[in-house]
């Protein structure tokens, strides 16, 4: 079964082969849905989609936004929500598109991913702004 590392979380749990990233994170206790660098994470832990729970398409809220650090090949291709989310500057909600900026080949929205193998995440990856990749 994989393994799946939360960085900064210190945490490691096994999931089955195939797993929602977000489901499996739900049920160890981790929250993903952190919004914009930590800001509302409390809130946003109740007030999101809830995609995963209703047994809809995920990726309509964008709050749980993940760097995956490490496996990148063992998940799913990146979803049309996603690429939607991270790469039109059109959507209502420009920050998880900002987001992206710098992390282009591993930012993901968690409850788009499927687990097939080892990897590891960082929850909450922050937006800058102002950082050297943002004007390019």
């Amino acid at each position: 079964m994989p393994i799946v590392k939360f960085v900064k979380e210190k945490k490691e749990i096994e999931v089955p082969e195939g797993a929602n990233l977000r489901a499996e994170a739900v049920k160890a206790g981790i929250n993903l849905n952190q919004g914009l660098n930590g800001c509302g994470a409390s809130l946003n832990k109740y007030l999101n989609c809830s995609t995963m729970s209703l047994g809809l398409v995920g990726g309509m809220c964008g709050t749980c936004r993940v760097l995956i650090t490490k496996g990148m090949e063992n998940c799913n291709p990146m979803t049309f929500r996603e690429r939607l989310k991270f790469k039109a500057v059109i959507t209502p909600d420009p920050i998880p598109a900002l987001a992206f900026v710098g992390h282009e080949d591993t930012m993901r929205l968690a409850c788009c991913v499927k687990v097939n193998g080892d990897i590891e995440v960082e929850s909450g990856p922050e937006v800058n702004l102002f950082g050297e990749n943002f004007f390019s």
